[in-house]
């Protein structure tokens, strides 16, 4: 079946699962979790792939084994459509906070890291990457990612990009609070709509961050 939205309980379901993050209510509440969320992920991204490619919705289990917080299960459900890790992402997610849409770099191992910074350094392909980021901010979108608090070792802390050079990781994001739209096809525009403004975005990533070769 084609998409039309996600169910009507989809954020009641997590608004109750941050409440009661425990395997009773789960098991309880699974076949919610099934109809109403996951299934309507799948068939979004499976909508989506012909233009993206195939995505994949993510566990809704946490990994808990390096964490204080031992809360089994994720507040949220994530979709996502990569050619591999750090090298550029389509990305969507339902929480109780709403749908959030982004794309770009979630997390890059150590030798896209080096090939991201040496990229930004040039400044044809640095500030072609700039431009691009400021053209997604114009839009509505906003930067984030995981950065360092000083200039990278080995950079001048007066390089025109030196904010760009402290990312360790870089995408960005929208989001829209719950509405009407979440639950029926207008959810599918607002996705494609975006992250067909990611396009350039990732194609940067691909090109100039690429795939790892090591391990993350």
């Amino acid at each position: 079946m084609g998409f039309s939205g996600f169910g009507e309980h989809a954020i009641d379901f997590f608004d109750d699962l941050e409440a009661d993050n425990s395997k009773a209510f789960w098991t309880d509440n699974k076949q919610t979790y099934e109809q109403d969320v996951r299934a309507p992920m799948e068939a979004l991204l499976a909508e989506l792939e012909p233009e993206f490619g195939p995505g994949k919705v993510f566990r809704p289990y946490r990994d808990v084994r390096f964490s204080n917080d031992k809360t089994p299960y994720k507040t949220h459900c994530g979709g996502v459509v990569e050619q591999g890790r750090g090298g550029g992402a389509f990305y969507v997610q339902i929480s109780p906070a709403g749908l959030l849409v982004g794309g770009g770099s979630f997390a890059m191992a150590s030798d896209q890291l080096a090939r991201y910074r040496t990229a930004v350094d040039e400044d044809r392909r640095g500030e072609a990457f700039r431009q691009l980021l400021r053209k997604l901010e114009r839009a509505g979108w906003e930067v984030r990612g995981e950065r360092l608090k000083t200039r990278p070792r080995g950079y001048d802390p007066d390089h025109p990009r030196i904010e760009l050079l402290k990312h360790r990781s870089i995408y960005v994001a929208r989001e829209w609070e719950p509405d009407d739209a979440l639950h029926e096809r207008a959810c599918f525009d607002r996705v494609r709509k975006a992250w067909r403004q990611l396009v350039d975005l990732n194609q940067w990533a691909a090109d100039h961050i690429g795939v790892s070769t090591t391990r993350f």
